[in-house]
């Protein structure tokens, strides 16, 4: 029999025997219509608490429907599992039952097994589609790469975006390819093993195609706002439901192996259990038997998320994403300090060693950046495995006045050796597009809206951003890329090759998978101890629970240092060296400039 998966949605349609269920929440309004395709329109009844809801078969599958509101307004339906077209016209009706999925018993893999690679799905091919990602995966996969995440495909305002100002939470992105092409390219990936991780936006709506306020204004929280638009009322419960059915919806309709939440220091709600806690709550008790992983973005660096049982699973969530490794290997690569720069500016080296050994840098301490206000909390207490590193990403490429990789902005060797200390340590690895090969071509920002709109994202960007070095030394507002032009989203479309520092990414993904991996189960809280060495080098020991250790040393100097005698390797330990080229002959003791390398103890 044909495994089909579908997840029963409180908002939006459902295929019903007698055709189809709209179901709308618009409290503002005193009566909803159901317009057809076809030009005919259905009066929806109305229920209790701002219902409105209507069964007919006048719609049929593929087919396009609107709602229609006192006024005459036409909107999408916000929780619509596909468009016919853009944002702003009809729905398309969807039977998610419809795709017959090629690998019904895949279950996932456990975390500590994530190689993680960011993609974003319309500048990862020429085609710009899920079919033409699907199409690359097996370099991927021979590269050591375990889990794609996506970045947001929810549907935006016209083609070309980031994701991150979706307004259709439900309906992945026409452009991209629809529900249809997802979930190809999520079977694609599980039939070679890899996992599908779902970057998902819920601290606000973009600017361009939300219909919401015009018909339930009390969705938004009037008292609060957030730096991207209105700020979400999380208490009221059909809202609640609309984002932890959102999040079950990309889980067990389309079958992705986990979610990444956006800037979730931004997601506020008074609730007993906060709506986080909720979702992450639900989608463990409804989905017991699979590999599910939950990880956020928090840039107040808080630890509460984060609870495990005695076998070390999670009860909410798995990791986060961790700027505080990032930002102290960019400074000690790039020497730059402006921006979110400054707070890691003094001692990088010793801040990188902390965030190697407890996670975040900042734990606590005061950060100038933020206005002298103090940042984060104690993280030492919990395993390696909660924070995802990665020597750049989406946002840290991206929001650089031209785009700019570290390739283009560190000397090769020292970029090989942030990528062994990415890939080798005990933390969750990521790379951003492209890393692997070491891609040159920008990832710049880019957008498709129009008029006003257009002028004032260019402006406001150019606001938030004034700060950073690379646009302080842009010479002038005409030399940042235009963020609507065509060309500006071209030049950031990957050519992939085959170089030395490929190889690189695969010698050290090996090791990882040799060496690194089989100990990370064996990891807790207070595991990781620093030992500073001369000059720019530092040594990281992870106590494992038999008694043994993993040994990270690392020279990030022009020179060679003396390594520890005792106290740090264990004495029976085998080196493995991870530099490309090799390192020049150093005697026994001493470890070569620019030339991390892990020594492993079973």
């Amino acid at each position: 029999m044909t495994a089909r998966f579908a997840h029963t949605l409180p908002w939006g349609t459902e295929i019903v025997e007698d055709g189809a269920r709209f179901r709308l929440w618009a409290p503002a309004q005193g009566a909803v219509s159901l317009l057809t395709d076809q030009g005919n329109t259905i009066p929806m009844a109305k229920a209790d608490g701002g219902w409105f809801e209507v069964r007919t078969d006048a719609v049929p599958v593929g087919g396009g429907y609107q709602f229609v509101l006192t006024d005459g307004m036409r909107v999408p339906d916000p929780a619509a599992r596909a468009q016919v077209s853009d944002v702003h016209g009809p729905s398309r009706l969807v039977d998610p039952k419809s795709y017959a999925w090629q690998c019904p018993d895949w279950t996932g893999r456990p975390w500590q097994e994530a190689v993680i690679y960011e993609l974003h799905t319309g500048t990862f091919s020429h085609d710009g589609t899920f079919d033409g990602t699907a199409r690359d995966l097996d370099r991927l996969v021979d590269t050591g790469i375990t889990a794609i995440e996506l970045l947001p495909v929810a549907q935006f305002g016209g083609n070309r975006g980031w994701g991150y100002d979706g307004v259709l939470l439900y309906a992945p992105h026409t452009a991209y390819g629809g529900p249809e092409g997802l979930k190809r390219l999520v079977d694609a990936c599980h039939e070679r093993g890899l996992m599908v991780l779902m970057d998902v936006v819920y601290n606000h709506f973009g600017p361009d195609g939300n219909y919401l306020h015009h018909y339930a204004p009390h969705f938004f929280d009037a008292n609060r706002n957030t730096p991207w638009g209105a700020a979400i009322a999380f208490d009221r419960v059909p809202v609640r439901e609309f984002f932890v059915h959102n999040a079950l919806y990309w889980l067990e309709e389309f079958r992705c192996d986990g979610l990444r939440f956006d800037a979730v220091d931004h997601i506020k709600d008074t609730a007993e259990e906060e709506v986080l806690a909720e979702i992450a709550r639900v989608v463990r008790e409804r989905n017991p038997d699979q590999h599910i992983h939950l990880t956020i973005e928090d840039d107040e660096n808080t630890t509460r998320l984060f609870q495990f049982d005695e076998s070390g699973a999670p009860r909410l969530y798995d990791a986060e994403w961790n700027d505080d490794w990032h930002h102290a290997v960019h400074v000690i690569l790039t020497g730059e300090e402006t921006g979110y720069y400054q707070d890691h500016a003094d001692e990088p080296i010793a801040r990188l060693a902390r965030t190697m050994a407890e996670g975040y840098d900042y734990q606590g301490e005061v950060s100038a950046f933020r206005g002298d206000k103090t940042r984060g909390e104690p993280s030492a207490h919990l395993p390696p495995t909660v924070f995802i590193n990665y020597v750049q990403n989406h946002d840290q490429t991206g929001n650089r006045a031209h785009g700019d990789r570290l390739v283009s902005l560190a000397p090769p060797e020292a970029v090989d050796a942030a990528l062994t200390l990415l890939l080798l340590g005990p933390h969750i690895p990521m790379l951003f597009m492209g890393d692997e090969y070491g891609e040159t071509r920008p990832f710049l920002f880019f957008t498709d809206f129009r008029g006003e709109l257009a002028k004032a994202v260019v402006k406001g960007r150019r606001a938030d951003f004034g700060s950073h070095e690379s646009y302080a030394n842009a010479a002038t507002g005409a030399a940042i890329p235009d963020p609507n032009a065509v060309a500006t989203f071209e030049r950031s479309i990957l050519e992939p090759a085959d170089t030395p520092r490929r190889a690189l990414v695969k010698r050290l993904l090996t090791a990882r998978k040799t060496h690194v991996i089989p100990h990370l189960m064996s990891l807790g809280g207070h595991a990781g101890a620093v030992t500073m060495l001369e000059g720019p080098a530092f040594s990281i020991q992870w106590s494992l629970d038999d008694g043994s250790a993993l040994v990270l040393t690392a020279n990030l100097s022009d020179a060679p240092v003396t390594t520890p005698r005792r106290g740090v390797a264990h004495p029976s330990s085998q080196p493995l060296q991870a530099s490309i080229p090799a390192p020049a002959p150093c005697p026994r003791g001493r470890l070569s400039p620019v030339s991390p390398f892990r020594s492993p103890h079973d």
